[in-house]
């Protein structure tokens, strides 16, 4: 009896995908900043939060940990992807929002726009029935 070979195709390296311009998006609310590094598309590349970067409670909503969780994500998108130019989409109120755009001036990706994408209520919710007595 001939024994079966397993014949196995030789894997073939995934092309690095270079990614020189983007879309960063920030979510940025008074308990947790949440950054998201796209591309053009909207497809996410990198993203981190400030409670991925070990800030608990509290702490997750300073501006403090909003930088770090850009640098982080910041980081990753630079080497996986050669990351160097962004639009920037904020969205909510919270302290994050103006220090994770410095970060990214200080990670040398340069800030073509900012754009607020914050929610605006139009209408509100239903007004309570009127209380009879």
């Amino acid at each position: 009896m001939a024994e079966a070979t397993p014949t196995t195709t030789p894997k073939r390296k995934k092309a690095k995908r270079t990614v020189a311009a983007g879309q960063v998006h920030v979510q940025a609310t008074f308990n947790n900043t949440i950054i998201t590094f796209t591309d053009a598309n909207g497809g996410a590349l990198a993203a981190s939060s400030a409670g991925a970067c070990g800030f608990r409670g509290s702490k997750k909503g300073t501006a403090y940990a909003a930088q770090v969780a850009t640098e982080k994500a910041g980081q990753a998108a630079k080497q996986q992807y050669g990351f160097s130019r962004a639009e920037v989409f904020l969205k909510g109120v919270g302290l994050g929002r103006d220090a994770a755009v410095r970060a990214l001036a200080g990670l040398d990706i340069q800030v073509e726009g900012i754009r607020d994408v914050t929610g605006v209520p139009h209408g509100g919710v239903r007004p309570r029935k009127a209380r009879r007595v």
